[in-house]
């Protein structure tokens, strides 16, 4: 539930909720289901209900026992602000994400309106880093209910891109991901939609990373675009290294 990740803009996950349900077009080939089922068959116990929402108590705690600064990625393999998790398991995460203060935290949800919506509601603290997940120009919503987020850093992730997005509403957004889709099926990423994204980034000031091209086998395609590697991080990522660095040399 809590381990080192493959992620290639976080250092590990945190998995409290695991399991979620299909909203949109870029939920079609989602990983984390694949996954879930995948373990689920091998027996893992946290993976008994498969990718039906599944509330993991015993793990709220679990980031305050791990010593050395992270950037963690909350829920890889669900949605914190899915309906059927109430607001005050949202609230018990939240307490542990300002406890641990040594940490960055990520989340990531295609539930902007509750996002929202319970956003007066709860304690936000500065190492929690919110974004919101944007297929194409159809969910561009999402990103005007990020906006209204009291969070130090609000992020969007385009991934899986597709479709092009022309106009990125970027005001008050401090990073940008994006990435292909992977796996089976996996759907084409056009990479005039990325030069797009990433030249708006470019005129706004914005971090931009760039993840992976996708298709079947991920590797196969890298993440090279115009023969460079995009791997920028907000600037307040630059307080965790820092930490990273003096625990090392301790």
């Amino acid at each position: 539930m809590a381990q080192w990740s493959k992620i290639e803009w976080t250092d590990a996950t945190w998995n409290p909720v695991t399991g979620c349900a299909k909203i949109s077009p870029g939920c079609k080939h989602c990983y984390a289901e694949r996954m879930a089922r995948r373990l689920q068959s091998m027996g893992q116990e946290r993976y008994r209900n498969g990718f039906s929402v599944t509330l993991h108590r015993d793990l709220i705690s679990q980031p305050l026992k791990w010593g050395a600064p992270r950037q963690i990625f909350v829920n890889s393999m669900g949605d914190l602000f899915h309906k059927a998790v109430p607001l005050s398991f949202i609230s018990d995460v939240f307490a542990t994400i300002n406890a641990a203060h040594w940490h960055n935290f990520q989340v990531l949800t295609k539930r902007a309106e509750r996002l929202e919506q319970l956003t007066p509601k709860l304690n936000w603290p500065d190492n929690l880093w919110i974004g919101v997940s944007v297929e194409s120009k159809s969910e561009l919503w999402r990103i005007r209910s990020l906006s209204n987020i009291p969070a130090l850093i609000k992020f969007v992730s385009l991934e899986p891109l597709i479709g092009p997005i022309r106009r990125l509403p970027l005001k008050g957004i401090s990073w940008v991901i994006v990435g292909g889709e992977s796996g089976p099926g996996a759907r084409l990423m056009r990479p005039e939609w990325v030069r797009t994204i990433r030249d708006q980034c470019k005129s706004h000031s914005v971090p931009f990373f760039f993840k992976q091209w996708g298709g079947f086998v991920k590797s196969h395609n890298g993440r090279e675009l115009d023969g460079e590697i995009w791997s920028q991080l907000p600037m307040a990522t630059s307080n965790i290294l820092q930490r990273m660095a003096l625990t090392r040399r301790r």
